[in-house]
């Protein structure tokens, strides 16, 4: 009698355990899987996974920003070194800025550097050399003359290209004369007033026959042109200076590709 209850007693329990509402809180809902590793995963929103396409958005952004918002940590020397002298060429060329405008210090003598800046101009020279030209009567002469027409117009060029290649402002928000524009000389860098002077200086050195205090002047003559267009606030002064240099090898390439007195009388006939 009391095994028969102890069986009876046993069976119903099992019964109970194996009851829908028991069943659902011990086993899992067939045909579900079972979650990995969920004992290490922490339950709620702040653990859920942020969307794949969130990352791949913020590199992107980041790729997209300006080149200025990015910060270099470590610039080059040479990169130092090139902004420290560009600061100090802005400066100065700004200082010495005295006839740029109205209100500059020295405004009342603008008129007269500009007209400093005039003698250097290529449109003046290039008439001139013109008017030389079909005035001359001798051979040498002719030979010269034409020479430096060829030099003239090798200036023009040269510096109207690398102006259009650079595209630098000069230091004071001015605008271009009619004959600056005549000629292409409308940006800053290099000096084309500055590569004229220096290159018909040196001319004239080399193929005249000059007094001694006429080489001075014409020396001061240049750097008086290229220090006008610093004053006036249309270059810089290694605007100027880049002009200088250039002037220079222009009138050593005039040297080598010399025109010799058959050719310029070929050319001045066919003309």
């Amino acid at each position: 009698m009391p095994a028969s209850q102890s069986r009876a007693r046993a069976r119903d329990r099992s019964n109970v355990l194996n009851r829908a509402e028991f069943l659902s809180l011990n086993q899992p809902p067939k045909g579900a899987p079972e979650p990995r590793g969920s004992g290490r995963k922490a339950s709620g929103p702040s653990a859920q996974p942020p969307p794949p396409g969130d990352g791949a958005r913020e590199r992107r952004q980041s790729q997209q920003l300006p080149e200025e918002d990015c910060m270099q940590l470590n610039p080059s020397f040479k990169g130092i070194a090139f902004n420290s002298l560009l600061a100090i060429d802005i400066c100065m060329s700004k200082r010495l800025g005295v006839c740029a405008g109205r209100a500059a210090s020295w405004a009342s003598a603008r008129s007269m550097v500009k007209l400093i800046g005039v003698t250097g101009h290529g449109i003046p020279w290039i008439g001139g050399t013109l008017l030389c030209l079909v005035k001359s009567s001798t051979l040498a002469g002719q030979e010269v003359l034409m020479n430096l027409l060829l030099a003239l117009l090798l200036d023009i060029v040269t510096v109207a290209g690398v102006q259009k290649l650079i595209k630098r402002r000069g230091p004071f928000e001015t605008s271009p004369g009619l004959l600056d524009y005549l000629t292409m000389d409308v940006y800053a860098f290099p000096a084309g007033h500055a590569s004229r002077a220096a290159m018909v200086s040196k001319f004239f050195l080399s193929h005249l026959v000059l007094a001694v205090p006429l080489r001075v002047l014409l020396v001061l003559w240049a750097f008086c042109v290229g220090l006008s267009r610093v004053m006036i606030g249309r270059h810089h002064i290694t605007d100027v200076i880049s002009g200088f240099v250039i002037g220079y090898f222009q009138f050593r390439l005039v040297e080598l590709v010399w025109m010799s007195s058959n050719t310029c009388q070929m050319l001045i006939s066919a003309w």
